[in-house]
């Protein structure tokens, strides 16, 4: 087994946070795992992706050149990456930042991520939302592991630990 991802947006989104809980909860279930990230300067609104992959087996680079799942949160992020996908790829699209064609000959989840956590009230756990989406259709762990995965990234913030919960509950029911 091994699953390649890239996930990309605005900075302050999440990404990199988001990157992190898939690495982690991977090697939780002591798989291998790499996590690179790839940010500009500016720590909110600028541009950010990372590359993670899980496998059953070493990861001899982390370098990836075709998704297995491309997560976008941006239309430059969809603009940029678009171009990687293969036929097999999985693309989870924040609508409510980004539009696609359909002529495509990928399977997109297209969902207003953003717009669901600000229903939420809670625009920050977008990437909660989207985790959750994800496993719904592929389940890379246990959902026990993922759970386990966000209560100890956000330990140091227990006031959010219940709402990220909350959020990736919100996306397996999109």
């Amino acid at each position: 087994m091994k699953l390649e991802f890239i996930i990309a947006g605005f900075g302050g989104q999440g990404i990199l946070s988001l990157g992190k809980i898939i690495a982690r909860a991977g090697i939780k279930e002591n798989k291998f795992a790499s996590f690179m990230p790839s940010y500009g300067a500016e720590m909110r609104g600028g541009t950010a992706n990372c590359k993670v992959i899980i496998s059953s087996q070493e990861i001899a680079s982390p370098y990836i050149n075709h998704p297995d799942v491309l997560i976008v949160f941006n239309q430059p992020s969809w603009d940029k990456f678009r171009p990687k996908l293969k036929r097999q790829s999985l693309v989870l699209l924040n609508s409510s930042l980004a539009g696609f064609s359909p002529s495509y000959r990928i399977k997109v989840i297209a969902c207003p991520f953003t717009r669901v956590a600000r229903e939420l009230g809670m625009e920050k756990a977008a990437n909660m939302i989207v985790l959750g989406r994800l496993w719904r259709e592929i389940k890379f762990v246990k959902e026990l592991t993922l759970k386990e995965t966000i209560e100890e990234y956000f330990s140091s913030r227990r006031d959010i630990v219940s709402k990220n919960l909350e959020a990736l509950a919100r996306g397996k029911e999109l």
